[in-house]
């Protein structure tokens, strides 16, 4: 899979694997100054590239663990989407869920980008679904006897 990327003028460093068993690879903030999360602030961080995707494929934008359990630093909407059609700057919707301010500093890695293939579903509207054991159970209920 060839991921093509288009740097653009405010990014200093490229995205990378940072181990060869890595699924992710890290996004840097592409910010010329620091900018301050305040507690349950949230602001769309650009990485200052845009990236073209071999059709079948996906771009999952996925939060650090370390900014997560650390600092509170996550994204607003866990996890991201870049279809394959996007050609729009790549830019990180993050959200302060702690109780203390946190600095995000230029060039800091903010969230990992793994890439997926994927298939489109089929739609086909039935009259009913095949039964399970669990049935209907919802959130929670695998757990309880």
């Amino acid at each position: 899979m060839k991921l093509k990327i288009l740097r653009l003028e405010h990014n200093r460093i490229l995205p990378e694997y940072k181990t060869d068993g890595a699924a992710g690879m890290d996004l840097c903030a592409a910010i010329a100054e620091p900018i301050v999360l305040k507690p349950l602030e949230r602001n769309l961080i650009p990485t200052g590239i845009k990236i073209e995707l071999e059709k079948g494929y996906e771009a999952q934008i996925r939060p650090r663990s370390g900014l997560s359990i650390k600092h509170g630093i996550t994204l607003i909407n866990c996890v991201g989407t870049i279809d394959e059609d996007y050609r729009g700057e790549v830019c990180v919707p993050v959200v302060n869920i702690s109780n203390e301010e946190y600095t995000i500093m230029p060039d800091e890695r903010i969230a990992q980008m793994v890439i997926s293939k994927y298939e489109k579903a089929k739609i086909e509207v039935v009259t009913e679904l095949s039964d399970t054991q669990r049935g209907e159970g919802g959130f929670g209920s695998t757990g309880k006897t």
